[in-house]
């Protein structure tokens, strides 16, 4: 087996890797002295316009730290027969709740999918859910190749 390496994908990649949904862990800073605060999440991917959408469990029993206007990173990652690939996006969430019926943010929730992960202690249908948006202040990705001898 020969040496890899990583190298950014393209733009047809970055999209077919995405597609519009999956899942991916959120980080928000917490301090200097803390580690962030790390959760899993699903995710919708509009390619259209670049932007994810996320759906929160929320609740009095959430531990979930106050999500709007706090810079956060999220990573997707998958290890599958052609090698690993990864997505980091950052930025700052916006509540789609306070979003206009027309806004451009509805219409992405239109073109996403976001799965529904049973990672709760009880029913999905038992939990509430709220749904934020991120526009990517900045955007990467990499995946595995083979080195060119």
């Amino acid at each position: 087996m020969g040496e890899t390496e990583a190298v950014q994908m393209d733009e047809e990649e970055l999209e077919a890797f995405l597609q519009t949904g999956g899942t991916g862990v959120v980080s928000f800073a917490a301090g200097t002295d803390e580690p962030p605060h790390s959760i899993p999440v699903s995710y919708g991917y509009d390619a259209a316009t670049e932007h994810f959408y996320f759906r929160f469990a929320v609740g009095p029993d959430s531990e979930r730290p106050e999500l709007v206007g706090r810079p956060i990173s999220f990573v997707t990652y998958d290890d599958g027969d052609g090698g690993w690939r990864s997505v980091i996006a950052s930025g700052e969430l916006d509540d789609v709740e306070a979003a206009d019926i027309d806004s451009e943010i509805v219409q992405g929730m239109r073109r996403v999918d976001i799965p529904l992960v049973d990672i709760f202690d009880r029913p999905s249908r038992e939990v509430s859910f709220r749904f934020f948006h991120l526009v990517p202040d900045e955007l990467t990705s990499r995946k595995e190749v083979q080195a060119e001898d």
